[in-house]
């Protein structure tokens, strides 16, 4: 039980490329950070080793000791078991059934709370971002994927003991493209960055994005969110299309989710949306308000996440602070009892 007259919290979010470990006070005022590379192709033991040693870092910068620590919390790609914490599986890091709650528990001794790392980014925004005063909020974040989740009343949601909101992989269209495994015409699959500037490539290769061609050739590992909104900015309509195009799928996804959730608060972010977040939300938006029933139309609102890389960081050590139980505070010593005075002695009887 955490005893909150001293104790720290830690938030951690794992990615494919890069980890950040921040150690925060009691009201989630963060004290100092740590970043590392994730070297996610070195096998699951190495990554774990980078993962404490990032937070034994985070915690020598800020003179935190093992037993000032009240909780972690960690955000981990892929589906996770929120009651275990088990990662049953993470594609980018080649992990499957890695219970890195049970691990960290063992080396700090303290309570770990796994999340999925969106989870942790929409919390975050819930907590104190884009989100913050929602009832329900759903988060959409396009890159190489598209990940979502969604806070209800300040309950993450998931499942019994599987963490859910897998939006990427809702099937959205009868295309043929597909993301990875065997369905094809998901969310991820047409709509997703790496979609994107797959199709962009094709695009350069047809002389049909000039600048495109110019700055990055057809290599997909250089058509990045900065690369496709320079390309824009520079004229390039095709490529413009191909991410309006994304776009109305997206706002097509948003529609499923606000008959199915009827979310006041959608919010969008990752690099593509931070590169060009007039074009994507607005075109989002436009879609979906288009397209819902009319008694949802003016029930949400899409917006862009505000918090950037501290967003998953915050919720997760947010969680950790929600899901961990408070040692009671013991009750004050009753002062001691007043002596009664003695009774004087009756009278002698005459």
């Amino acid at each position: 039980m955490a005893d909150t007259d001293k104790k720290k919290w830690i938030g951690f979010d794992l990615g494919g490329t890069k980890m950040l470990a921040v150690v925060y006070d009691h009201d989630l005022k963060p004290l100092g950070r740590r970043r590392r590379r994730t070297k996610g192709n070195s096998g699951a033991e190495s990554v774990i080793e980078r993962i404490i040693g990032a937070i034994e870092r985070a915690m020598e910068e800020t003179d935190t000791k093992v037993e000032e620590i009240a909780g972690i919390g960690i955000g981990c790609p892929g589906p996770v078991d929120p009651n275990t914490g088990l990662v049953h599986v993470c594609v980018n890091l080649g992990w499957e059934n890695v219970n890195i709650g049970k691990i960290l528990h063992k080396q700090f001794g303290c309570p770990v709370h796994v999340l999925n790392d969106v989870d942790a980014g929409v919390y975050g925004e819930y907590v104190d971002g884009a989100a913050k005063k929602s009832r329900c909020t759903v988060g959409i974040f396009p890159g190489t994927g598209i990940g979502g989740g969604c806070v209800y009343e300040d309950t993450i949601l998931h499942g019994a003991d599987i963490s859910c909101m897998e939006i990427g992989h809702t099937r959205i269209s009868s295309g043929s493209r597909t993301s990875g495994y065997d369905l094809s015409g998901t969310l991820e699959a047409e709509a997703s960055r790496l979609a994107i500037a797959a199709e962009a490539a094709k695009a350069a290769y047809r002389g049909m994005a000039p600048h495109l061609y110019k700055e990055t050739g057809m290599d997909l590992s250089e058509i990045r969110s900065g690369a496709l909104a320079d390309s824009v900015k520079h004229g390039d309509t095709e490529v413009k299309e191909l991410i309006e195009e994304a776009s109305r799928t997206i706002g097509l996804a948003v529609v499923n989710i606000v008959h199915l959730l009827a979310p006041d608060t959608i919010v969008m972010g990752g690099g593509l949306v931070e590169a060009m977040p007039d074009l994507i939300i607005g075109t989002v938006t436009r879609t979906a308000k288009k397209s819902v029933l009319a008694p949802y139309k003016n029930r949400f609102r899409v917006v862009q996440a505000e918090l950037g890389d501290d967003a998953a960081v915050l919720g997760a050590a947010a969680w950790a602070r929600k899901r961990t139980p408070v040692a009671p505070t013991a009750a004050p010593e009753p002062p001691p009892a007043e002596p009664t005075p003695a009774e004087p002695n009756p009278p002698a009887a005459t």
